[in-house]
């Protein structure tokens, strides 16, 4: 993207930036991903973020669900998603959307078990789903699988080649176990079972097969078992309610809840400034042990970054115009390194989104302590 599009915050501020963020990488806006076919098609293969906002429930083959489902997953009604179908179903059906009637709806139906009358069925694979979150717009839902999702293409474009983000291999392979039961044990070993009962030429076979499947379907439960015993307790994204609300939030409201955590840990006479006079410097305090706080807070879209002037802006209110023994720049997006490595030469603790969420959930911050 080379044109300029305005930063807008989750709470409707707006900033005229560049869509091109993050030390010269290109960074996907939100607003283009909604406008885009190309933008949407490069991150369908990201069907994982579906379920880190929310679970979808699918059908018994372990791969689609239904209209219904779909409306049930967005939390909006079945007319918002027919109509998403209606003008862009070529899209859709290119993502794995289909509907069935005749003879591949009774197939379908004898393979998954599904006891319906109806004459057709809209099913939607994983990746069509994900295709209606980028398109659905009045549905908070939708908005936070977008909002994982420019994250993660974030990370994935502004990593250091030299030094990738570890792959989370063994939560990986949990969900693929997990999926193929899914399927074996809900599709393929009742396959079997019709077969068997219409078949005696072969009864013996069959027989066999099955039993096989069984036994993969129980030591992949075992391994799976054992996996999770090994790993212990783990959360793969423990705060992502935490992160959603603060996502919704607007500005006043994320300083509220920045000026809580500070009397939540020990900080007294707390007070939110706000206003056009506030002088760069949205809250101010004293650390349990006296010292001057002054604290900005930034609640940009997680995709979006600070940048060094921003730092540097807020290093004369804080430092020459307060006098402050202690500076915080809290953002719920990630800092950019010139504005990072500007931060810690000027004395400024850069609080990112991972700090952020770390704080929120009861860690604390160091230079407080």
């Amino acid at each position: 993207m080379s044109r300029l599009v305005r930063r807008v915050g989750w709470g409707g501020e707006s900033d005229p930036a560049p869509a091109i963020r993050a030390e010269g990488q290109n960074v996907i806006n939100e607003t283009a991903l909604l406008e885009s076919q190309t933008l949407r098609g490069s991150v369908l293969d990201r069907t994982d973020v579906l379920d880190r906002v929310k679970a979808l429930s699918l059908l018994p083959d372990g791969m689609h669900v239904t209209t219904a489902m779909v409306a049930s997953y967005f939390d909006v009604g079945l007319e918002a998603i027919k109509s998403l179908i209606k003008d862009h179903r070529t899209e859709l059906e290119a993502n794995g959307y289909q509907l069935l009637t005749g003879e591949e709806l009774r197939s379908f139906k004898n393979l998954s078990g599904i006891q319906s009358r109806t004459r057709s069925l809209a099913l939607f694979s994983r990746r069509a789903v994900l295709n209606i979150a980028m398109l659905l717009r009045d549905s908070d839902v939708a908005r936070q699988v977008r909002v994982y999702l420019l994250d993660m293409e974030y990370l994935a474009r502004t990593q250091p080649v030299e030094n990738p983000a570890p792959a989370d291999t063994a939560t990986l392979d949990a969900r693929i176990d997990q999926r193929i039961t899914h399927i074996l044990g809900r599709t393929v070993v009742p396959m079997f079972n019709a077969l068997i009962e219409t078949s005696g030429e072969h009864r013996r076979e069959l027989l066999a097969l099955r039993a096989g499947v069984q036994r993969i379907e129980k030591r992949l439960r075992q391994h799976h078992t054992r996996l999770q015993r090994l790993e212990g307790p783990r959360e793969d994204r423990p705060l992502a309610g935490v992160m959603a609300a603060m996502d919704a939030m607007n500005g006043r409201e994320f300083e509220e809840h920045v000026a809580e955590l500070l009397r939540r840990d020990g900080c007294t006479n707390v007070v939110v400034q706000g206003g056009g006079r506030d002088r760069g410097i949205d809250i101010t305090a004293l650390t349990a042990d006296g010292r001057r706080i002054v604290v900005q807070c930034k609640r940009f879209a997680p995709h979006l970054s600070i940048t060094s002037p921003e730092v540097q802006k807020f290093i004369g209110a804080a430092k020459v115009l307060h006098d402050s023994d202690v500076a915080l720049f809290v953002a719920t997006c990630p800092f950019t390194r010139d504005a990072q490595n500007i931060a810690a030469d000027s004395g400024i603790t850069a609080v990112h989104r991972g700090l952020v969420e770390e704080w929120s959930a009861g860690a604390a911050l160091t230079v407080l302590e």
